[in-house]
């Protein structure tokens, strides 16, 4: 299950015993920034059984927790070639799709000289 909107002083463990309310909680991963180290506001509770993640869905989307309004769902695949959700633009080891070759650094009077001194 994706957990959203949490507070980013919520534990693991925390969540681990808020939703074993639900059923047989078997993991729970909560998400840290590689930069800062701190929760990034979301996680995954993986549960025993389908029934326990529906009956998690039910009873905790929209549940204040820790004065936020968390957001349960099924947790959906990652798109294959989005790694980290670079979304935006191209994705990291994709081939050009048509677009123009970056432009020299510098400025143009730079790249004269340097034509000029060849």
């Amino acid at each position: 299950m994706f957990v959203g909107n949490l507070s980013f002083d919520t534990t693991s463990n925390e969540l681990e015993q808020l939703f074993a309310a639900a059923g047989e909680v078997v993991k729970v991963v909560l998400p840290t920034d590689r930069e800062t180290g701190r929760p990034r506001g979301f996680g995954f509770v993986e549960f025993a059984s389908d029934e326990a993640a529906e009956a998690a869905i039910s009873k905790f989307h929209n549940f204040e927790h820790r004065g936020r309004n968390l957001r349960v769902n099924e947790a959906e695949e990652r798109p294959q070639g989005a790694p980290g959700g670079a979304g935006f633009g191209r994705s990291f080891g994709a081939p050009d799709q048509g677009r123009r070759p970056p432009r020299p650094k510098g400025s143009r009077r730079n790249i004269r000289g340097r034509k000029r001194g060849l």
